[in-house]
């Protein structure tokens, strides 16, 4: 999500200098006219705006107060944007932290994944302070085709929770439908030609029954990031029957399809029986 957002910036005009702790990630973006930094530390002295877009809270500490961490600069000024979906815990944390060296945070997650990402049609939500947020609105909207401020500190990543929450029922939701289907002799193929043109339809639905389809699990978003969301919502109080359904399911089919799609959830949900036969695309 890193390498499109940079590109988007740097196709904007503006001086871009970029961080990726795999240095091969860094290769295009210097072929676009991108500066590369060594360190977070060093990023931290050369730009005045930081963008983040990492995996998990545990990343995040590693950036902001490791060895060669973002706040070992000792600068002040700086407005640092994380992007990343971890916990409302950790961005309040990093905030307090920033504000102690005189720099600013905002935490503005967002949905949308690769494709939303290149085209610049994200939404991305924010928690923090406005006058944050109206600085970094020109940045945004080279990101992002909505941006909204939900709250204080953390509530971005409140709200990005709560999203892919509803991500997890739609996926589970739609496996467990054409499970169903499938017992029954309907062919997966009809059922998304009638739920996608239902009031039901939607993008989620038609690229999701499309990968079912063509038995294709290749992950545009992996299964292991569901479930890590489904953890910290839970942390924070998840706790409703659908929630607790999908955290146990998610949980129980990360260890062998954690690196493929969400929507291969679906397998697990028919593991050790002979429910699940992968399709090939029909015409009626």
């Amino acid at each position: 999500m890193g390498n499109p957002m940079s590109k988007r910036l740097i196709q904007a005009g503006y001086a871009v200098t970029v961080y990726n702790r795999n240095k091969a990630r860094e290769d295009g973006l210097k072929l676009m006219g991108a500066n590369v930094a060594s360190s977070p530390r060093l990023l931290m002295d050369l730009v005045d705006v930081i963008f983040i877009m990492v995996t998990d809270d545990q990343a995040i500490r590693e950036i902001f107060v490791g060895e060669s961490g973002l706040l070992g600069a000792k600068v002040k000024g700086k407005l640092i944007i994380n992007m990343s979906t971890v916990s409302p815990g950790i961005s309040r944390e990093m905030a307090s932290l920033c504000s102690q060296g005189a720099n600013d945070y905002l935490d503005a997650p967002v949905s949308g994944s690769v494709k939303q990402a290149e085209e610049g049609q994200l939404v991305i939500m924010v928690g923090g302070n406005e006058a944050l947020l109206e600085k970094a609105k020109p940045l945004f909207e080279h990101l992002g085709k909505l941006t909204m401020l939900v709250g204080s500190t953390g509530a971005g990543n409140t709200a990005k929770l709560a999203i892919n929450i509803l991500l997890a029922f739609h996926a589970q939701g739609l496996s467990e439908a054409v499970v169903f289907a499938r017992q029954n002799g309907i062919k997966t193929n009809d059922l998304m030609t009638l739920v996608n043109n239902s009031a039901l339809g939607n993008v989620f639905s038609k690229i999701k029954g499309d990968a079912i389809i063509q038995n294709n699990y290749k992950a545009a978003f992996a299964l292991k990031h569901i479930a890590k969301d489904l953890r910290l919502a839970k942390e924070v109080g998840l706790a409703t029957p659908m929630g607790e359904t999908a955290f146990n399911t998610f949980q129980q089919a990360e260890p062998a399809l954690g690196e493929e799609d969400i929507i291969a959830i679906i397998k697990h949900l028919t593991s050790g029986s002979n429910q699940f036969v992968p399709e090939t695309r029909q015409t009626n």
